[in-house]
C-alpha cells in the first residue's frame, strides 16, 4: 500500500497531477479542492494517497491531509460511491463542511456534488451517520495545535454551564472536532458546555451532534 508521496508537481491536468518521485511518474486523481491548494509545477509536493487495486486498474487518490483520506476511504463505504462521486462531495464540501453536512442530515449540501443526486446523497447521510462524528473526533486529534488548550476551555465555561466533570474526556474529544470544523473556541466551547448539560451520559458522538445543532444558523 502507498500511504504518502513527495516529490515534484510535473503537470496538472483537470483531475490528477503527475508527481515525480525519484525519477519515477506517479498519476494522482485528486479533488478540485485539493488541487487549487497545490503549488506551481516544478516546486515540492507532499500527499497523503490512498491506492485502489482492481483486476484491469491501479489508482492512486491523493489528499493534502490525512482528514480527507479517511473521509475519502468512509465515502467509499457507501453503496453507490465511487472514487469519482467521493472526490467531487470532497471537492464540493471539504471535509469538515461534510462532516457538518453529514451530523446536520444536510442532504442539500451533499447532493450539490457533481454527479451525486438525492438519493445516492440520503445514502450517504444514512450509512455515515454512525461513523462521522469518529472521524470528526480524529481530525481534532490530527490538526496542529491551536495554541488554547482545549480542557481550559471547556474547564472555564463548564462550572456556569454546570457541565458534570465526569464527562472532560467526551468534551475535550468533541471540542476538538468543532475546532477542525473552523469554530471558533470559545462558541465551539459554549455549545460543548450546553450539549453536555442537555445530555450529561452522552458519549462525544452525543455531544458533536448536540452542539452542531445549537451552532447551526438560525431561521
Amino acid at each position: 500500500m502507498i500511504g504518502k508521496l513527495s516529490g515534484r508537481l510535473e503537470y496538472r491536468g483537470e483531475d490528477h497531477i503527475l508527481l515525480d518521485v525519484r525519477g519515477v511518474g506517479y498519476l494522482v486523481f485528486c479533488s478540485d479542492r485539493t488541487l487549487a491548494t497545490l503549488p506551481r509545477s516544478g516546486e515540492a509536493v507532499a500527499l497523503f494517497t490512498d491506492l485502489i487495486v482492481r483486476e484491469d486498474l491501479l489508482q492512486l487518490f491523493g489528499f493534502t491531509t490525512l482528514l480527507e483520506k479517511e473521509w475519502h476511504r468512509l465515502l467509499m463505504s457507501v453503496q453507490g460511491i465511487g472514487a469519482k462521486a467521493s472526490l467531487a462531495i470532497l471537492g464540493t464540501l471539504g471535509p469538515e463542511g461534510l462532516g457538518r453536512a453529514i451530523a446536520l442530515g444536510d442532504m442539500n449540501s451533499i447532493k450539490a456534488a457533481k454527479g451525486v443526486g438525492p438519493k445516492t446523497a440520503q445514502r450517504v447521510i444514512i450509512e455515515l451517520k454512525d461513523k462521522a462524528p469518529a472521524v470528526m473526533a480524529m481530525g481534532g486529534t490530527l490538526a496542529m495545535a491551536s495554541g488554547v488548550e482545549e480542557a481550559e476551555v471547556i474547564e472555564a465555561v463548564a462550572p456556569a454551564r454546570g457541565v458534570p466533570k465526569g464527562s472532560a474526556a467526551a468534551q475535550s474529544e468533541a471540542l476538538s472536532a468543532l475546532g477542525n470544523l473552523g469554530y471558533a473556541p470559545s462558541e465551539a466551547a459554549g455549545a460543548v458546555a450546553q450539549a453536555s448539560g442537555d445530555y450529561p451520559d452522552g458519549d462525544v458522538t452525543v455531544l458533536i451532534r448536540a452542539a452542531l445543532k445549537l451552532l447551526a444558523p438560525k431561521g
